[in-house]
This record gives structure tokens, sequence and C-alpha cells, in this order.
């Protein structure tokens, strides 16, 4: 599969991410992270960014090469402007956990704030930050904030890494490699060896799926040791709340194996311990849950007996590594989450409004758009209705994959996967 799918996902790369957008790191960046931290705020209908402080932590660990990504991925999207020049001189898509919860009903009758935090190599001058939404209905990318950073401040405060890390599986330079950093959520000071084991399984678990076997040596996987002062998660609906590092807890959003963390700043803390890009978090529970969120974290809990964890770990990295859709129906009460006419950003399901930049170059030519489900191409890529949430309207690759019931990964999915690999690793 690897041979098959790297041609076309460089390719793709090459054409999305083009080189005249992009800049030298030494003219413009220094060897350590910016991180900008603010309040995202707001209900169903309104959005607003509040400042909350800036922070100077000692790695960076991203590739040099692609600072700027015109990709458009996520849900929200930030670019970095040097000042002196007006040049975007870096830019990510991201996603969030506030925004999913603009779609639940409970956003139609209260307002909320989630703390968030975005990083970036540490500008050597003055830049500007500017933050973009995408809208449901349109797809489209708006400005929704912008703040003049002054590198030289005394306000922006240092970060001093002081909590205990372990390297699981280290292959080499961080600019040239996948930096993953596994959190420590639920466990106590004396169960880091737990921790460890759990960090080792998540390890042997994870590179049992294509692509990530044949791209093991493109990794690094460091893990930081968070304790907290009780063992397990919170679980609400069931009344139990237990005192931990991040306070994580099930029913996110009424959605019992919906296990999630709001605080994405304390996060973030933990995570500037360890050069890294990617967040994934352990979390000491035996109850099947989790949730990832592309270029934000993910989370799965880690004591689940059986493959149920090997899949769970899988199946979320795909949502926060590469931005991959859910390819089931129903599971999920979102209210506009994918629109009629709009086409989804996400790389594995489509409405057909803009198939072409999908997975369209990897169907047979006599495949018939949509694809009816059958005896004769249920084992077949092609565009199948049902996914996102949604039985109607919303097409997948296949009728099992890892998005949707804890298949092998599909065609599309794994082309995805390459080309952030490639992306990330700057091969």
């Amino acid at each position: 599969m690897r041979n098959k799918f790297i041609a076309a996902g460089m390719l793709a790369l090459a054409t999305t991410i083009t080189a005249n957008s992009q800049v030298k790191f030494e003219d413009y960046f220094e060897e350590k992270t910016m991180r900008f931290d603010f309040y995202h705020a707001g209900d169903f209908d309104t959005e607003n960014f509040y400042l909350d402080e800036i922070i100077e932590e000692p790695y960076w660990a991203g590739n040099k090469r692609y600072l700027v990504d015109d990709r458009e991925m996520g849900n929200q999207m930030f670019r970095v402007i040097d000042k002196a020049s007006g040049k975007v001189i870096y830019s990510r898509g991201y996603s969030t956990l506030f925004s999913e919860w603009q779609a639940t009903p409970e956003a139609k009758i209260v307002s909320k704030a989630m703390p968030e935090g975005v990083v970036f190599p540490y500008p050597k001058n003055d830049v500007t930050i500017e933050i973009y939404s995408r809208s449901n209905s349109t797809g489209k990318f708006s400005k929704k904030f912008s703040y003049d950073i002054d590198v030289d401040s005394y306000f922006v405060r240092k970060s001093r890494p002081s909590l205990s890390t372990i390297d699981i599986h280290y292959t080499g330079n961080p600019a040239k490699r996948v930096d993953v950093v596994l959190i420590a959520e639920g466990y106590t000071e004396a169960e880091k060896d737990k921790f460890i084991n759990a960090c080792k399984g998540f390890v042997d678990d994870f590179f049992s799926y294509e692509p990530y076997t044949s791209n093991k040596q493109n990794f690094n996987i460091r893990a930081v040791w968070s304790p907290g002062k009780e063992s397990g998660v919170s679980i609400p609906g069931e009344h139990i709340w237990k005192n931990t590092a991040l306070n994580a807890h099930y029913y996110t959003f009424y959605s019992e194996r919906y296990q999630m963390i709001e605080d994405y700043q304390s996060i973030l803390d933990v995570a500037a311990n360890v050069p890294y890009e990617i967040i994934y978090i352990l979390t000491n529970s035996q109850k099947y849950g989790g949730g990832g969120i592309y270029n934000f974290y993910g989370i799965s809990a880690a004591d689940i007996p059986g493959a149920a964890t090997r899949k769970t770990y899988s199946h979320e990295f795909g949502h926060l590594f590469v931005g991959l859709g859910d390819e089931y129906v129903g599971g999920a009460e979102m209210d506009g989450l994918y629109q009629p006419g709009v086409e989804p950003w996400e790389p594995n399901i489509t409405t057909l409004v803009d198939f072409d930049k999908k997975w369209k170059d990897l169907l047979p030519a006599d495949t018939p758009i949509p694809t009816p489900l059958n005896d004769e191409t249920k084992d077949k890529i092609g565009v199948f209705e049902g996914g996102g949430y949604l039985a109607k309207g919303i097409f997948r690759p296949v009728d099992h994959c890892m998005m949707r019931d804890y298949a092998p990964f599909c065609p599309a999915c794994s082309r995805a996967i390459l080309k952030m690999v490639d992306f990330l690793s700057d091969k």
C-alpha cells in the first residue's frame, strides 16, 4: 500500500503547498516556540476570541520546510505575519472542542468560553497573528481576531518545564520526524509503571496498522509523566468525580463515550515538557471512550481489555493527525455540522460538491457516482452514501474502514495519512 499511494500523496502535496509560499526558517524564526493563549467564546450564532497570555516554550519540533500551509484544513486557521514585510511566515489549520460544542443543542440556549492556544516557532521580529473560522453554511474562512505581538515584551512568560519525560520510541531529529507526545491522565504517583506500560502498548498497537507500520521510522514518541491526586477519570453520568491533573471526563456534550478535556491550555502546559507536534492523552480507565480533534489533541482510555484499545488509538489518531471524518451514521447530535451544498474539508467524506479534490482519482474509470452498495461493490472503493453521522447526502469511500467500523484504513484514508507523514516529517 505504501508504494501505491505515496506517489499520489507527494504529487498532491506539491500542488497544494506551493514552493513560492514558503519562507526560510532561519530568516524569521528561532529554535523555540511561541504559544499564544486565548479564550474561544460564544454560542450557536456568535464567536469571539479574547487574549489570555503569550508564552515562550523551550523546544520547537516542527519541520522547517513547510511553514506556510495553504491546504485550508480544519474548522479554524491561524496565520503569523511578519510586520515589517507583511509576509505570511507561518500558518496552520486546526479544529477545536469549542467548535464542536457550537453545533450542539446546548449552544442555542447558553454562551460558553473554553481556554485554547496555538503554537508556532518563535519569531525573531514583531508579528501579527490572525485567527480565522470556517462557516458551516458556506465552508469559507473568515477572520475573527487579530493581534500585534511584541516578541521582546517582558510580558511574554517563559515556560519552565519540570515534569519527568520518557523516550518511548525515538528515531531521530525532531525536525525530520512526526513528534508525538503521550500524556498521563488519571494516574497517581504510585502508578508510573502502569503509565509507562500503557505508552509501550500504545506504540505496539499504533504501529500494528498500515500505513503506520511502514512508517515507524518517521515517528518519535515521547511521554510526559503528569500524575494526579486520584486514580481514574470522572464519569459524570455515574456521579463519579476524580481529582486528576487535566480533569478529563466522559459524557462530553452528554455523550457517554465522549471522553474529553475542556482546558486545552493545561494540556499544552504538560506537552511543552518535550518537543512535540501531536498530542495524545492516555487515561487510566477501563471504560471505552475517547476522542480526537484535528491538530488539537486525541485521548483514549488506556486500560480497556482486548483489542478495543488498539482500534480506538488508530481511529482517534485518524481524526487528530489527518482530520479524517467519521464514516458511520448516527452517534452525534450536531446541528448543521455538515451542510448540503458545502463540501466537507475532511479528506474521506464528500457531499459531491467538489469531489474532484477527494478520492475520485483512485476510482476505476467505470465506477458509478454515487456507487450502489451490493455484493459486487461492497469490497471495492467507490462513493457510498452514509457518513459524517448522516444517512443521506454524505458519501464515504468504502463499506468498511477504520473510520467506520475499525476495519483497516481504506485507500483514501491511507493516502491522506501518508501525505501528512510526508508533510510533518519533511521527507
